[in-house]
């Protein structure tokens, strides 16, 4: 399959240049589809970025499909401090004639990577193209879990209508569906209807409120490394950290706490794609929010860079296993912790007739807490979520 049908190479004759070039610099180290640069090969590519100009469904944020010019020239002045890693730039993808169409490309394009073990960073265009990026799993034939870093659950009124603010109703209704699990990482409870809140809990969604994830940002790791897909709404972060945004408020993320999150996501070995949307430079001011995007992207490899393939489903030897007896109920709950990185996961029985298709959700990312909280009798709700869903 030749996915470069898809792109049209990017203009770097914007591209910030300072007095401290040099060979480390991302702009010499990324292999770049460019007009003087052919598309390139994606043999021993370990990460591959592309960028999206879609906003047609972006609803008032119009303009965040002009994100990636001004996001491009400020990750291009960064540097690079891994040396074996292989990042490709495929260029933008060119919109279709319809919506659809330009759901397909990423479909076809997200599928071709993963197909090849190449993990891809989208950037830009607003957030329902987060359903696009799902349904190349669909297409590959794998259930995923999607983590949202977002201010609200992006459910909409209108089960019909696809947008920016309606995607997650679309991907929950889809079919056949491959959503196992969502989780919502620092949803702002005035922004969201408590019906919405209900819901969640009912479909043992994980929904996680911004003053929770703040307290105890280490918290936010499990939950990023139970996901395959991470989206990130960047009117997530509040609005003195990233004025780019029209939906922008004054409490949010930190630009450090996103960054935080975005290199957790990085070293998890389960995570295979991510997105970074709804940045709008209209908003931007002195392109302090493109900077931050740039920094998040930066982050994200670095955490690649850092993988440890740190996955008990492959290879249980190198993990302690504790199982904790409960009064209440007759499963034991059995811990793994790993020998080589100290996390820590929780193993999940899985019925026989369904291993096939769930036994990548057999082990469940957790932390310290939750075992303690195990030993004196108080089932982790993690752990209790996903057994509802397999029993």
């Amino acid at each position: 399959m030749d996915i470069s049908i898809y792109f049209e190479p990017v203009n770097l004759s914007g591209l910030i240049h300072n007095s401290q070039n040099g060979s480390s610099r991302m702009d010499k180290v990324v292999r770049i589809y460019s007009e003087s640069n052919p598309f390139p090969g994606l043999e021993g590519v370990n990460l591959a970025v592309f960028w999206l100009g879609e906003d047609r469904a972006s609803l008032a944020n119009k303009g965040c499909g002009q994100a990636h010019e001004a996001v491009r020239n400020q990750f291009y002045t960064l540097y690079s401090h891994w040396n074996d890693l292989v990042i490709a730039d495929l260029g933008n993808i060119i919109n279709g004639h319809s919506i659809d169409d330009t759901y397909f490309a990423v479909k076809d394009v997200v599928a071709f990577l993963l197909k090849n073990n190449i993990v891809p960073i989208i950037i830009g265009g607003s957030q329902d193209l987060t359903y696009a990026n799902y349904l190349a799993y669909e297409d590959i034939g794998r259930v995923v879990n999607i983590a949202a870093v977002d201010p609200i659950f992006d459910l909409g009124h209108d089960e019909h209508e696809l947008n920016a603010r309606s995607y997650l109703s679309r991907i929950i209704l889809h079919q056949p569906n491959f959503l196992f699990n969502y989780t919502n990482i620092g949803y702002q409870t005035y922004l969201v209807n408590p019906e919405a809140v209900i819901l969640m809990k009912n479909l043992f969604f994980d929904v996680n409120r911004l003053g929770n994830v703040k307290a105890d940002m280490q918290d936010a790791e499990p939950m990023v490394r139970n996901a395959d897909i991470l989206s990130i709404d960047m009117a997530a972060v509040r609005h003195a950290d990233a004025p780019g945004n029209a939906y922008a408020n004054p409490n949010g993320f930190t630009g450090e706490e996103i960054c935080r999150i975005c290199r957790y996501a990085g070293m998890s070995d389960k995570l295979s794609s991510i997105g970074f949307y709804e940045y709008n430079p209209r908003f931007d001011k002195n392109h302090l929010t493109a900077s931050l995007l740039a920094q998040m992207m930066w982050y994200f490899i670095d955490g690649f860079a850092n993988r440890q393939d740190d996955r008990p489903e492959v290879d249980s030897e190198n993990y302690i296993r504790f199982v904790v007896k409960t009064e209440d109920f007759n499963d034991e709950i059995v811990f793994l912790k790993s020998k080589k990185t100290g996390r820590w996961w929780m193993e999940v029985t899985v019925n026989s007739e369904i291993n096939n298709k769930y036994r990548r959700q057999r082990f469940v990312p957790c932390s310290y807490p939750d075992y303690q909280a195990a030993l004196k009798q108080e089932i982790p709700d993690r752990w209790w979520k996903v057994q509802q869903k397999l029993m």
